[in-house]
């Protein structure tokens, strides 16, 4: 009788266990604790490396035409390569051609990131950039217009510009630029050079055969070219481009004996000097022996 009676209180014992842990819901497992547990903070967006690009950065130049904008290729290592273009441009008062200029005022810099959304390029400049300004209207705009170019061509778009100084917009930048609104890309068969020499760079140093490259706009695709030591033609020639009339790309190579040359470039004169004068680029480069 004594062992029946231990035998249900031991039975009574675990119902009783078991009713309890029902209503207290299922225990944690080991090394855990009753609380929910606490989610893990979410990594913050890594920004993408940085690398080598040549980014396309465009100067103004004066030419028996007019100003135009003239580009060169940059090798910058960067991350973020609109705002490095910017950065870039705005920094040199010059290009590695001393022929391209920056017209902006000295010290302009930028404030912020580029930003691109919603069909717009924001740039945002720092108070410098009102002033003093590029002298003459021509000049002026030809200024944004480097800017608007450089920042597209960096972003490969055809986006607008909106310019801000400070963080605010300006309705216009030396009583010259309307910049109420964002800032398209002007006609660029109106303000670029229609003739332009990408590779080699200026100054470079190069073996005996020189390949050289660019982009051209011009009649029938015809780009004359010439090469010049000490002032003196010593190879002429001409090539053609891709497609007539519209910027498309060129290329030919010279064989050269080792020495300082000049290699430029010209448009085509149909008009055997009626109209305008043609545009050219030229660079200096050093021909090695290797």
């Amino acid at each position: 009788m004594a062992g029946r009676t231990v035998r249900v209180a031991v039975a009574a014992g675990l119902v009783a266990g078991l009713l309890a842990g029902c209503g207290r819901g299922q225990e944690p497992a080991p090394g855990q604790t009753g609380a929910s547990p606490t989610p893990t903070p979410s990594a913050a967006p890594t920004a993408p490396p940085a690398e080598q690009r040549a980014l396309p950065v465009y100067y103004v130049v004066e030419t028996p035409a007019g100003l135009r904008l003239y580009r060169e290729f940059h090798r910058l290592t960067t991350s973020d390569p609109a705002s490095d273009a910017v950065r870039d441009m705005l920094a040199r008062p010059k290009g590695d051609d001393p022929d391209y200029r920056t017209l902006w005022p000295a010290g302009t810099t930028l404030r912020s990131p580029v930003t691109a959304a919603d069909g717009m390029i924001t740039v945002d400049l720092s108070r410098e950039a009102l002033g003093p300004a590029p002298v003459g209207t021509e000049a002026a705009e030809m200024s944004v217009q480097q800017l608007v170019f450089t920042v597209q061509g960096a972003l490969q778009s055809t986006d607008p510009v909106r310019l801000l100084v400070e963080g605010e917009a300006v309705p216009e930048l030396w009583g010259a630029v309307a910049t109420a609104d964002p800032v398209p890309r002007a006609d660029q068969y109106a303000v670029r050079s229609l003739v332009q020499i990408d590779s080699p760079a200026e100054s470079a140093r190069v073996g005996r055969t020189v390949e050289v490259s660019g982009e051209a706009a011009v009649f029938e695709a015809t780009v004359p070219w010439e090469v010049l030591r000490d002032g003196k033609v010593v190879l002429s020639g001409f090539t053609t481009s891709a497609e007539g009339q519209r910027f498309a790309p060129y290329t030919f190579s010279v064989t050269l004996e080792p020495g300082i040359y000049v290699v430029r470039v010209t448009e085509d004169d149909p008009s055997d000097g009626e109209g305008r004068p043609p545009l050219s680029d030229d660079k200096t480069i050093t021909v090695t022996a290797g």
